[in-house]
């Protein structure tokens, strides 16, 4: 689906394109993955659904995945904000939703269950920039909220905002825009290359749209 017009200020989400472990379910934080070809189509696509959107700025995570969706999709000047960076999984990098339920016996929900459910690994194991043990869903939060913090003088001004990145990071931030407990997160679902807009209702933080993905 393509985003609908709007002549109000909006924070437009684009989650990035597909890669090769988002495609297996797997968790990737910090692990520095190229799209694949089909992630590349998704994101050239983005800039088609994204119709006449004109944003005042537009802010990008640091990891490739997004750097290269924001420029597939139009977006080659996006701004790198480190607090846009995936969520870092630690020691469930890299493993499925399924692997961790049987190892701990139980179903695996990483926004109630954090991704200390799995011993943290040895220092220096952590993949690409990540931590041995990982953040803390209270850490991924205050990073939203540090941006919305940021982005929210250009909303104020009328301009609106894109923000290119991932999956749970993306369903925190909009936990920090709607002032809602990051839990609820585990109730958004965002396919890859999906877009979402965030704006507000009778003076009130909403969703406008949600999970808007091709086809």
């Amino acid at each position: 689906m393509d985003l609908p017009p709007s002549d109000t200020a909006r924070l437009v989400l684009l989650r990035h394109g597909e890669t090769t472990w988002s495609a297996a379910g797997k968790h990737t934080g910090r692990t520095d993955l190229p799209l694949t070809a089909a992630g590349e189509r998704e994101a050239r696509g983005a800039r088609h659904r994204l119709g006449d959107l004109d944003p005042a700025a537009v802010y990008t995570s640091p990891l490739l995945r997004a750097r290269r969706t924001a420029e597939l999709a139009g977006f080659a000047d996006a701004v790198v904000d480190p607090d846009l960076a995936e969520w870092d999984y630690g020691p469930v990098e890299g493993r499925t939703s399924a692997e961790i339920s049987e190892v701990i016996g139980r179903e695996f929900d990483i926004f109630r269950e954090g991704v200390g459910v799995l011993p943290a690994g040895p220092a220096g194991s952590a993949p690409d920039g990540g931590t041995p043990g990982g953040e803390e869903l209270a850490e991924v939060r205050a990073r939203a909220d540090r941006f919305v913090a940021r982005a929210r003088p250009t909303l104020d001004d009328g301009g609106t905002v894109l923000v290119v990145a991932h999956g749970h990071l993306l369903r925190v931030l909009a936990t920090a825009w709607l002032d809602v407990d990051p839990a609820f997160g585990a109730r958004l679902e965002l396919g890859t290359a999906a877009i979402c807009a965030l704006g507000t209702s009778h003076g009130l933080e909403s969703i406008e749209a949600w999970n808007l993905v091709a086809g």
